[in-house]
């Protein structure tokens, strides 16, 4: 579903991402791993089409997203970690309505799509209420809430649990899996080498804009001999030696 070809991306004289390849299919959940710095930010906002490849190609269910960006956009929900971007003056209902109209939901689909994910995200009690008062985890939730209103065919999230707390993330992993059984085509990142290790069917190591390692947990532990993912990881962004 999600196709990376070659791509590099290079601001001025600095080459943020260089000759990057990978796939993500439908049903699968990846992980994009990687120091701050590493390109992984700069990866997503290309396949987003936020970004243009300075060079290569990246596809969404065959659509390129250089040549069509405004096709595949129809087709990505994009939550980033940070700022979440939400209106403060309107209620939680009032910012996913606006951003489900902006796809062109129509009114009932919308009511529908608002009531289930709430449900799903626990976050009926307070729908109606300005999220100006909101804690960071509330806002996290109407964050998400908003990036699957139109139900999207591929899901990019960018450190997605930030601000939750101990019941949010688990509300969240459940969401995670409830995509996942829908067929949903999913790629995030995430320091969270625990989250990682619960959720991804693979995942993707950066190193300074390049994929340094990729593989499913299991043939990264194998390979390097480790059991622990934060000490894997180490390994495979410093480029130590497979077992030394």
């Amino acid at each position: 579903m999600i196709e990376v070809t070659a791509v590099s991306k290079q601001f001025g004289a600095f080459t943020a991402v260089s000759q990057l390849s990978f796939d993500v299919q439908a049903g699968e959940v990846v992980g994009l791993l990687g120091e701050n710095g590493a390109g992984k930010t700069t990866t997503m906002r290309m396949i987003a089409t936020i970004l243009k490849p300075t060079a290569g190609d990246i596809r969404i269910g065959g659509v390129s997203v250089v040549a069509e960006p405004m096709v595949v956009r129809k087709e990505i929900g994009l939550l980033f970690g940070g700022d979440v971007g939400l209106y403060n003056r309107l209620t939680a209902t009032e910012n996913i309505a606006y951003f489900g109209r902006l796809y062109g939901l129509d009114e009932q689909t919308l009511a529908r799509r608002i009531d289930e994910l709430s449900e799903m995200l626990d976050m009926k009690a307070y729908l109606d209420r300005r999220v100006g008062v909101f804690s960071r985890g509330m806002k996290q939730k109407v964050a998400i809430a908003r990036s699957l209103v139109h139900d999207p065919a591929v899901i990019l999230l960018d450190e997605p649990t930030t601000g939750l707390d101990v019941s949010g993330a688990t509300i969240f992993r459940r969401l995670i899996e409830e995509l996942r059984r829908a067929g949903k085509t999913i790629l995030f990142s995430s320091h969270n080498m625990s989250e990682v290790e619960r959720l991804c069917d693979r995942v993707l190591i950066m190193h300074k804009g390049r994929m340094n390692v990729t593989g499913t947990i299991q043939e990264l532990r194998e390979a390097y001999g480790m059991d622990d993912l934060n000490d894997l990881f180490i390994r495979a962004v410093t480029g130590g030696d497979v077992r030394a």
